[in-house]
């Protein structure tokens, strides 16, 4: 008997460990997945938490925003990143299967129209960038340029960024058949920076000196130009989660962070623009 009474305690304490690491384990790893303008940001964030809280294991996948809202539709994710707004049918089949998407800011972002350094054309309107992208104006001497064929480079549809250019720039007009898609703003910056007639469009954080931004009707993408409304192709960046997260949770605290001082700078030193000063 007193065998049988110990044999029960000593498997009732192994399921209590047992029971006891996997809430920890539950509470210790944050899975993110979502759009390549929103990544930097999560990957900054990801390190300066793992500074106070090294117990914390997170995983950031940026397979597009698109994808994001499938992982968190199916549970694969307990943070969604999206350059965009949740579209109207993916949050029905989230909350269809009992999902219900919360949208954080966590910045904005002014998507940079850029074009090779080499370039001479340094200013564009809104008109002609969408008659460069929809076709009707195929050559750079149409626009002040040289006499050279325009390499149109696109973001792929299942991109956030993609989804705002199409909306506020081409008026859901559609792409050129002849133009190129990439899969990141990374892969678009180094098909300019490689190539000399080339333009393409992505998130102000990734413009560097190795591609030129382009005025957009007269105004340069910037901080104080996305912040003050002037620059005409700005939008949010999102992380959604499924409800409200926990108050005090390291998801909450995670989404939260670019509330705090730590966390503006992080996003400023990004270039993109913190959502409070």
């Amino acid at each position: 008997m007193k065998k049988d009474i110990a044999n029960v305690l000593k498997s009732g304490f192994a399921a209590a460990l047992a029971f006891c690491a996997a809430a920890v384990s539950a509470e210790t790893k944050i899975v993110i997945d979502g759009s390549t303008t929103v990544g930097p940001i999560a990957k900054a964030f990801a390190d300066f938490y793992k500074e106070t809280h090294p117990e914390v294991n997170i995983t950031i996948s940026e397979s597009g925003s698109g994808n994001g809202v499938k992982s968190l539709m199916n549970g694969a994710c307990d943070i969604a990143n999206l350059s965009r707004f949740m579209k109207p049918a993916e949050f029905k089949s989230c909350v269809d299967k009992k999902i219900l998407p919360v949208a954080h800011v966590v910045a904005f972002d002014g998507l940079a129209v850029v074009v090779n350094p080499d370039n001479p054309v340094k200013s564009l309107s809104m008109r002609q960038i969408a008659d460069i992208y929809t076709g009707k104006i195929t050559n750079w001497k149409e626009v002040g340029g040289k006499d050279a064929k325009i390499v149109v480079v696109s973001r792929d549809t299942n991109s956030g960024t993609y989804e705002t250019f199409n909306e506020l720039v081409l008026k859901k007009l559609p792409v050129s058949k002849s133009a190129e898609y990439v899969g990141s703003n990374g892969q678009a910056k180094m098909r300019v920076a490689a190539t000399k007639n080339a333009i393409a469009y992505l998130g102000l954080g990734f413009a560097d000196d190795s591609v030129k931004p382009l005025s957009v009707d007269g105004i340069l993408p910037n901080a104080k130009s996305v912040s003050s409304g002037k620059y005409p192709i700005a939008r949010p960046l999102f992380m959604f989660t499924d409800g409200y997260p926990k108050m005090g949770g390291d998801v909450y605290n995670f989404v939260t962070l670019h509330l705090t001082k730590e966390g503006r700078e992080i996003v400023s030193d990004l270039g993109y623009i913190p959502v409070c000063e």
